[in-house]
């Protein structure tokens, strides 16, 4: 355990930001998940409707830090891929 009173604010600090990120993270799964199956039972509808608020999500997540830039972009090509895939 820490003993430096700076050290003890860090990890304080870190405590808060691993939880808050944890939380980012999770909601952010869930939505995923959410939208990968409505593209695995072949629903585009549901799936066209829940895209926009997924990549809105994703790139609050990314501007947080929580994940990269590149992996939101990545991730937001692939699920409009799928998206468009289904539309077709």
């Amino acid at each position: 355990m820490a003993t430096h009173k700076s050290a003890i604010k860090a990890h304080r600090r870190d405590e808060k930001r691993r939880l808050r990120n944890r939380a980012h993270r999770s909601r952010l799964r869930t939505q995923l998940k959410r939208l990968r199956q409505a593209i695995a039972a072949g629903d585009g509808e549901t799936a066209r409707r829940l895209l926009p608020p997924t990549c809105a999500l994703i790139d609050r997540t990314a501007k947080l830090g929580v994940i990269h830039d590149n992996a939101a972009a990545r991730t937001k090509s692939r699920l409009a891929r799928a998206v468009n895939r289904l539309a077709s």
